[in-house]
């Protein structure tokens, strides 16, 4: 799924009326003019819809796909164990899980003597998803811990003591043998419930086109809701060849947007910087994007006008310009080096390479026309272009601007 910008607070209705004019002028939308990459397989389109309100483009690409097993024999083999001996304590790791367990006990006509087992129980909920659907089963959680971690969850059981204790553990897509490895060597009987696992997606190629974008700098943020979403990109890059050149990214232009600490536990194993909000919620992770992203956005004071280069698109006095690729990528190359002349030639490289001169000359006039402003652009006779740097002005040096 590939999803454009709205434009809607943005869009010139009349002459005289363009963003920016005016005294009734609507603000430039905080996220106009940047790609935001989406990795999530669940509410990628909440999400999309969150970030297109605040002018983001997104791109999707879902790095993975959820595989339920409500059919799977294990499952309703595991869940009639738990009915016949009950667990002592319950941890259930993620609100869709445990839902969906209880669903699948539902149709297998156990849905109210699993509930009565695990009521006997004490139960754990990893975060606040996994306890509002314990609470929504009728059930009562006990203990939950403020990272939201499976880790903090281990701590609290060997700290309390769990020997010749039963334990029930919902897992989340993927087993966890550390958990179950060092809950078995504290004295407790461990029974995991498998209620779904990550695959990758069936159709790779939005993935695909979502790591091509990212190496070639059309994405200006790439976001991840789930730590299997971190691996299975980088697993995908792997098989291409280009898991390298996609942490390069991740650790210099791009930013790894995550939900939370556990989201990015697999990128920061890894030396890779991530933006994270306070609270581990998709709307607080919005809302940093949101504050995070502008700001790293490229300012420099050229001809009297304030000049900030975003992902494609340009303000301009806090008016929005949105920019074919081309213009975009001469501006880019100006703006390396603003103030200093940039040869035809290297301009010329910079829309690929094909035409001449000429091609050069048609290039810089839509640039200019896009820009609306004059002078920004100077014409060095015999030499090339620069960008008009006010004398004493001062280049914002915002990582990634150079992309």
């Amino acid at each position: 799924m590939a999803r454009s910008a709205a434009r809607d607070a943005t869009r010139p209705t009349g002459p005289g009326t363009e963003p920016g004019h005016g005294p009734d002028a609507p603000p430039v939308p905080p996220l106009a003019g940047f790609t935001v990459g989406i990795t999530a397989a669940r509410r990628a389109e909440e999400l999309a819809t969150m970030l297109e309100r605040r002018g983001a483009a997104v791109q999707h690409g879902p790095a993975l796909r959820i595989v339920a097993l409500a059919d799977d024999e294990g499952l309703e083999r595991r869940t009639r164990e738990l009915v016949a001996a009950p667990p002592d304590i319950t941890v259930a790791t993620t609100g869709i899980g445990y839902r969906g367990w209880i669903e699948a006990a539902d149709g297998w006509g156990l849905g109210e003597v699993l509930l009565a087992a695990l009521g006997r129980s004490e139960m754990l909920a990893r975060g606040p998803k996994a306890r509002g659907a314990i609470r929504a089963s009728g059930l009562v959680d006990a203990w939950s811990p403020e990272s939201e971690s499976t880790a903090e969850v281990l701590e609290h059981l060997l700290e309390r003591g769990v020997r010749g204790l039963r334990i029930a553990v919902q897992l989340h897509g993927e087993p966890l043998p550390d958990v179950v490895e060092a809950l078995e060597l504290a004295g407790a009987e461990v029974v995991t419930v498998p209620v779904y696992r990550w695959a990758p997606p069936l159709d790779l190629g939005p993935l695909d086109r979502l790591i091509d974008a990212t190496l070639a700098g059309g994405i200006d943020v790439l976001s991840f809701t789930s730590a299997p979403a971190a691996a299975g990109i980088l697993a995908r890059a792997d098989e291409r060849g280009l898991r390298t050149d996609l942490l390069a990214a991740l650790r210099g232009p791009v930013p790894a947007l995550c939900v939370g600490p556990v989201t990015a536990a697999p990128l920061e194993a890894l030396d890779v910087p991530t933006v994270q909000p306070q609270r581990s919620r998709l709307g607080a992770m919005v809302r940093t994007c949101e504050s995070a992203v502008p700001a790293r956005a490229r300012r420099l004071p050229v001809a009297g006008h304030l000049l900030e280069l975003r992902g494609h698109a340009v303000v301009v006095d806090g008016r929005l310009c949105p920019l074919p690729p081309t213009p975009m990528a001469l501006l880019r190359v100006l703006a390396r080096r603003p103030g200093r002349v940039v040869s035809r030639a290297e301009l010329l490289a910079a829309q690929g390479g094909a035409g001449d001169e000429h091609a050069v000359e048609n290039a810089v006039a839509r640039l200019r026309a896009a820009l609306g402003a004059p002078g920004l652009v100077q014409t060095v006779v015999r030499r090339g272009y620069r960008l008009a740097l006010e004398p004493g002005g001062c280049a914002d040096t915002t990582p990634g601007a150079d992309r």
